[in-house]
């Protein structure tokens, strides 16, 4: 698998996979970091035996699957985390399929970016520099002159205007 024409397959699938297995990954660890390098490790066994994909399944289901192993490994490695039971794994994969129809359907990171520009600028402003920037609390709050608490009021403001709108 190493001629042009797989490498950009793979490329496109990945960019197309890349922010929702991230967001898996990270339901699954809860640490933004650890979640980043299960998905690059992922990316990279998917790569190495991508001969081995079936082609009649979906490929976001077969990357979950690879995250889910990678996260176990890792939960073997870091045994001191704690492990989430099966029917919370089911969840989580139920939920990430639900996604990845909404992403095909088409639209549900293009309604969001919608609803995102409906919100007030101080909300809108607060949802950018904590997720889009993956600032923490405390970094968002300074960045945005903002106490802790009112970044964290705005957030939850942002969450629940967001909600509404998608759900509209």
């Amino acid at each position: 698998m190493t001629d042009h024409s797989d490498r950009t397959s793979f490329a496109i699938l990945v960019k197309e996979h890349h922010r929702s297995l991230l967001t898996y990954a990270t339901a699954l660890t809860k640490e933004s970091h650890t979640s980043r390098d299960i998905v690059q490790d992922a990316f990279v066994v998917a790569w190495r035996n991508l001969e081995t994909f079936d082609v009649t399944r979906d490929f976001g289901s077969w990357m979950r699957g690879i995250v889910r192993n990678k996260w176990r490994e890792s939960l073997r490695k870091n045994a001191r985390q704690i492990a989430l039971d099966e029917e919370t794994l089911e969840c989580l994969e139920a939920d990430a399929k639900q996604w990845d129809d909404l992403r095909d359907q088409g639209g549900v990171f293009s309604k969001l970016e919608s609803c995102l520009k409906k919100l007030p600028d101080t909300l809108s402003d607060a949802v950018k520099a904590f997720y889009y920037e993956e600032q923490s609390g405390e970094e968002a709050a300074a960045a945005l002159d903002l106490q802790s608490s009112t970044l964290r009021k705005r957030l939850e403001r942002a969450r629940s205007g967001l909600r509404d709108c998608l759900q509209a």
